[in-house]
């Protein structure tokens, strides 16, 4: 996998196939790493369209177990990722593309289509994480035990103080909804989007859901969709069916 670098910024990302661009951001929370796709997704967006399209992803900055690193950046902690996530585009040469996100990637991708929108042509959101209101500090907990003692271990130049205030303007100045946006920014989205809802702690059905009524061009798959395992193949043409009539000219 090569790399792409900014300053101190040094990416990890991996490409596959020809055709349009269709940016892929695996799940895993802040320890999203390229192996995600074959290690831990409900299926592998790779190995699905990499016939149709130029597929791009990357391993997040600082995730455990990935390649990519940068700093810290407390104050703008969504913003540094989309600055990885659009710098790694314009490195490649790519203006416009297609996204597709599976759990943190879908507050990601509303990130991008707040920073970016002319540049997105669809987004896909595969069991996106969202907030439930009765579970406000599930990822800070999650990301303060699961992710920042092992980066701690690894870069002395990174502190558990730094941690705990990275993640609580992450996860507890904008506890509502889906993290990144509002609803009001969502009702604006005029981008097509394709919803594929889950239900677990992380990933609730009514965030996904109500993101999918109130954007204007948006669709939900069906659901379940990933149990089964049968009903995957369903929802994978879904997302196929999706991309190709949003393909631009």
């Amino acid at each position: 996998m090569p790399f792409y670098e900014r300053g101190n910024v040094r990416i990890n990302y991996q490409e596959a196939g020809s055709g349009f661009p269709l940016l892929l951001i695996p799940g895993g929370g802040l320890n999203a790493t390229a192996g995600f796709f074959t290690n831990g997704a409900p299926f592998d967006p790779f190995a699905e369209f990499a016939g149709d399209y130029r597929c791009i992803t990357m391993d997040l900055r600082n995730a455990n177990g990935g390649q990519s690193s940068g700093p810290v950046e407390i104050d703008r902690p969504w913003d540094s990722y989309a600055d990885d996530q659009l710098g790694l585009m314009d490195h490649l040469g790519i203006d416009r593309f297609m996204v597709m996100g599976f759990c943190i990637g879908g507050p990601f991708i509303w990130n991008l289509l707040r920073r970016a929108p002319n540049r997105i042509a669809a987004a896909v959101l595969a069991q996106p994480s969202g907030s439930r209101p009765e579970m406000r500090d599930l990822f800070y907990d999650t990301n303060m035990a699961g992710w920042g003692p092992a980066l701690c271990a690894k870069r002395p130049d990174v502190t558990m103080p730094m941690i705990e205030a990275f993640l609580s303007r992450m996860y507890r100045s904008n506890p509502d909804f889906v993290f990144t946006v509002t609803r009001d920014f969502v009702r604006g989205c005029q981008t097509p989007i394709l919803v594929l809802p889950d239900d677990i702690p992380a990933h609730p059905y009514t965030v996904a859901m109500e993101s999918a009524r109130l954007a204007p061009n948006a669709q939900a798959s069906l659901y379940p969709w990933k149990d089964p395992k049968e009903l995957i193949p369903l929802a994978v043409r879904h997302v196929r069916t999706f991309l190709k009539a949003n393909l631009p000219g």
